[in-house]
């Protein structure tokens, strides 16, 4: 784990937590060889089969899968996982460690040769994420975090924008699968946004968001019916690098609510304003 330990250097020594800093050395172990693998395969013809309508599942999702739990089961065993593809079920919070991985956000951009997508890995215990791992292979960025260890970027410390003002705020949101039959609500939502804000950005991968959210290059972030997978380790980043999570009445997130509204603290309080008529989520 050389590589990974020199990559994350800085990352470690503001971990003072032996454990943790272990869990980060696997995890980011795991992320940079399976973004290796996704790289390697991302001008290859890719077989494609269908979850649903639009939503994908590429042989490169599998194949970083299988290489991520490989790693993580030989170097940490019996510790659970939740991980997109062939682990995702389950009925409530864990009150126990778990991974939490998406082996490739952005499956449907990977699958049109689109290069925006990631490698996504947390460790949650104790309710709330404690490592959280992004790794985008074709940038060639790695962001890491640790649970009160700041957030990192190539080994720099990032942290989130100082736009205060919604005007001047670039704000990036996501489309559901169910998109269609949504949608409506959905560009109900948009058109809200966009005619408050600077711009609207719709990228394709919610880790990869989240994680420039963090190092201050989008100001603010929303999207519904999102999956632990997607937001366990960016929302992390998030909160160390100085920004604010909740669901859309301002309430504490949780990887587990499928509502999410992140901004850079300062722009919090505008754009709950604006979504909190939209919010599902019991308040």
């Amino acid at each position: 784990m050389r590589h990974a330990t020199t990559t994350i250097k800085h990352c470690l020594q503001h971990c003072s937590n032996p454990d943790t800093q272990n869990l980060l050395l696997v995890a980011t172990e795991a992320a940079l060889k399976a973004g290796t693998l996704l790289h390697e395969l991302f001008e290859q013809p890719h077989q494609i089969h269908h979850k649903s309508t639009i939503d994908l599942v590429t042989d490169a999702d599998l194949a970083s899968e299988e290489l991520i739990l490989n790693i993580l089961q030989q170097n940490l065993p019996g510790i659970k996982i939740l991980s997109e593809e062939s682990f995702a079920s389950y009925d409530t919070i864990p009150a126990e460690p778990v991974w939490i991985i998406d082996p490739l956000d952005g499956t449907t951009n990977f699958a049109h040769n689109f290069p925006w997508f990631a490698v996504s890995i947390a460790l949650y215990a104790g309710g709330r994420s404690q490592v959280g791992i992004i790794y985008n292979p074709i940038q060639k960025e790695l962001f890491c975090a640790t649970h009160a260890g700041g957030a990192w970027l190539n080994d720099k410390p990032i942290k989130v924008s100082e736009i205060s003002s919604l005007q001047n705020a670039l704000v990036a949101t996501g489309f559901p699968y169910n998109v269609r039959e949504r949608s409506d609500f959905i560009l109900a939502m948009l058109k809200t946004v966009l005619t408050h804000s600077q711009g609207v950005r719709r990228p394709g991968a919610a880790a990869l968001d989240l994680a420039y959210l963090a190092c201050a290059r989008l100001d603010a972030f929303w999207e519904v019916d999102l999956k632990p997978w997607d937001t366990a380790a960016g929302y992390l980043l998030v909160e160390e690098a100085g920004g604010t999570l909740s669901n859309f009445n301002g309430l504490p997130f949780s990887p587990f609510i499928p509502e999410l509204l992140a901004s850079n603290s300062l722009l919090h309080r505008d754009l709950t304003v604006l979504l909190h008529r939209f919010s599902t989520v019991a308040p």
